[in-house]
């Protein structure tokens, strides 16, 4: 009976280990295989899948030279219901990228064959791309949209596409001429260093075209394309670049439009790559992301050994789409800027070699109508991020302090020669008359500028009224509606001795920039605080842009940086006693004094409403005699404006001279 046992045990285990030899058609080991190559794929790793038709490491190199355009990118791989055929298999592969915010999904088909008791997968490039053939690979290229305008009042274009060539040796077209010849011919006909260009033409790829420059593609324009057609491989490509009107045009407040550098790029963890035209200072920086919008992204399946030239010069394009992302359009900044006013500014600066500055306002809205720095600010924005000592324009700041404590225009005051304070003596400007000294008004001591007078009233006018007549004026206090970096004055609350008495004729640590300065004459002509205004859609596209990585404050290299070594107080948030329109009348009235009996009557037949201004000559330094910065603000009808030259002497000798071609060309 044992013995019958455990036959009929054999037998039943005979009976199911047949079964299962003819359940186990293969589908196992192949799925196992499919599932293998789908994690391999996936990790970009396919060295450990046996094929069939290619070495492992021949294919790892081709999917890895198939995919090199999305690196780092990887796929996720996943296996479809696999499809038996006796010794043959096919099994969908389902690839899904991640490209910027969006995903690329396709299905592939891979083929296996069983050879043996092993599944080997059969190589084809068609299982990595859809129809990819054998010596095609993928590329990715990414598409900036147009970048949006900046525009100014009245949504004129301030910076717009405009057309430029960009001249460079085409090397495909060298023919048989000398690289180093033709680059250094071409270098000197559009002014580059031609030993620099000459090296960069010769390390460039055989068909590459190398940019020596851009040039803006004016009528008459002083380098010809017949010139450059002359040199061998010289080459204009026609384009368009966002552009301002010239090449100075309101530049320290506006920025530039560039290729990316290296150093943005990598500070832009992957949203910039070689390539990207971004904004470099000023509201271009500023608003990168607004005035960009969003990449669109195209990867196409092309040739591996398709050149450049070839693409190029295709009558259509030999590459094919596989996938795209559109590209967002930007939105154009709007701004408040005067072109026509903006321009006169400049050149009204044209030949002043210091750093200088004029800014323009509208007292009644705030709105910023020119803000030019001079040539010598060598590109830094003096107009709204200088940092210099006000001199005698801070006496508006003293009078309304005075008019508070009781004075009116009126009112009677003392004018010394000297006076000393602390050990230091303090006296007027040089030619000041004798005939406005001993007991003047208010009025005449400010018409002539007397230093004296402000100064021996600063027992009763303390720091910290300074201050608070400061921030009224809309001086020392946060821009919220000015859309763009700037300095607006600092005015300590707290100073004794000989430092509240320099504050009292605008020196000490007492600091403000040409807007500053503007906003102050400004708030007397609107009989109110000016909050400026300068760009009017600061929120359009929120967001910080990866290569607003600096602020715009932040001097360039060779930039002219200001010349003080105070260090600036933080702004108040806002005027806790607003300028009254009385305050204001009584400093209209001053204003005015000094140009109908001051020293500023060269400004009396200026056309139009009558001018009110207000001279300033600050110290600096440690010379002997002081160098002087010369300031000059102004009031004209509904606009507001300053001059400031930086070691320009007197203001009333200086700056306003420049005033008054600045008032009389804006009409």
């Amino acid at each position: 009976m044992g013995n019958y046992k455990n036959l009929s045990l054999a037998l039943i285990g005979l009976i199911l280990g047949t079964a299962l030899v003819a359940c186990d058609d293969g589908r196992g080991g192949a799925e196992a295989a499919a599932k293998q190559l789908a994690s391999a794929v996936a990790g970009l790793d396919v060295r450990p899948v046996a094929f069939d038709g290619r070495d492992s490491a021949v294919a790892n190199d081709h999917l890895n030279q198939v995919f090199k355009a999305l690196q780092p990118v990887k796929p996720t791989v996943e296996t479809g219901e696999l499809q038996l055929d006796g010794d043959t298999a096919s099994v969908p592969l389902n690839y899904s990228w991640k490209i910027e915010t969006s995903e690329w999904k396709y299905t592939v088909k891979a083929q296996l064959r069983k050879s043996g008791d092993k599944w080997l997968t059969v190589w084809s490039p068609g299982m990595l791309v859809p129809d990819l053939a054998e010596g095609e690979i993928l590329s990715k290229a990414t598409q900036s949209p147009q970048r949006a305008d900046i525009l100014g009042a009245q949504d004129v274009q301030l910076v717009t596409y405009r057309p430029v060539v960009n001249v460079g040796i085409d090397k495909p077209k060298l023919g048989n001429a000398d690289a180093a010849d033709s680059a250094t011919k071409l270098a000197k006909l559009v002014g580059v260093d031609p030993a620099a260009y000459a090296q960069q033409v010769e390390a460039s790829g055989p068909e590459a075209f190398v940019p020596a420059i851009t040039l803006r593609d004016t009528p008459g324009r002083s380098v010809t394309d017949a010139e450059i057609a002359a040199i061998p491989g010289g080459r204009a490509i026609a384009d368009k670049l966002p552009l301002a009107p010239t090449r100075t045009f309101a530049r320290a407040v506006l920025g530039t439009v560039g290729e990316a550098s290296a150093e943005q790029i990598e500070k832009s963890d992957g949203a910039l790559t070689a390539g990207d035209v971004i904004g470099t200072g000023g509201l271009q920086q500023q608003y990168d992301a607004q005035l960009r919008g969003t990449d669109g992204i195209v990867i196409r399946v092309q040739r591996a050994d398709l050149t450049a030239a070839e693409i190029r010069d295709a009558p259509t394009d030999p590459r094919r789409t596989v996938f795209e992302i559109q590209a967002t359009a930007g939105t154009p900044l709007k701004t408040t800027l005067d072109p026509k006013l903006q321009q006169i500014a400049e050149d009204t600066l044209a030949d002043v070699k210091p750093a200088s500055a004029i800014v323009a306002l509208r007292p009644s809205t705030g709105a910023v109508l020119a803000a030019a720095s001079g040539e010598g600010s060598n590109g830094y924005n003096t107009a709204m991020l200088g940092q210099y000592a006000p001199g005698s324009t801070f006496k508006v700041v003293d009078s309304l302090a005075m008019l508070r404590n009781g004075l009116t225009p009126d009112s009677k005051v003392e004018c010394t020669p000297t006076l000393t304070v602390d050990g230091r003596t303090f006296k007027n400007a040089e030619g000041y008359p004798k005939e406005s000294l001993g007991s003047v008004t208010l009025r005449d001591a400010f018409a002539h500028s007397c230093n004296t007078a402000f100064i021996a009233a600063r027992d009763k006018v303390t720091q910290a009224q300074l201050e608070s007549a400061a921030t009224s004026l809309g001086v020392a206090v946060e821009a919220p509606k000015l859309g763009a970096d700037a300095f607006l004055g600092s005015v300590p609350g707290e100073a004794e001795g000989t430092e509240h008495a320099a504050a009292m004729i605008g020196q000490g640590r007492v600091l403000m920039s040409p807007l500053a300065a503007a906003i102050m004459a400004g708030s007397v002509a609107k009989g109110a605080p000016v909050s400026p205004v300068l760009v009017l859609n600061p929120d359009a596209a929120p967001g910080a842009s990866p290569s607003a990585t600096e602020t715009a404050s932040a001097p360039p290299a060779d930039g002219a940086a200001p010349s003080s070594t105070v260090t600036a107080e933080a702004p108040a948030p806002a005027a806790e006693k607003p300028l009254t329109k009385a305050e204001a009348a009584s400093l209209a009235d001053m204003m005015r004094a000094v140009v109908t009996s001051g020293h500023a009557g060269f400004l009396a037949d200026v056309p139009g409403e009558p001018v009110g201004a207000k001279t300033g000559t600050a110290e600096f330094g440690t010379e002997n005699p002081p160098k002087t910065h010369a300031w000059i603000i102004a009031t004209h009808g509904d606009l507001a404006v300053a001059v400031f030259v930086e070691d320009g002497g007197l203001g009333a000798t200086t700056s306003g001279p420049l005033l008054k071609k600045f008032l009389t060309a804006a009409g």
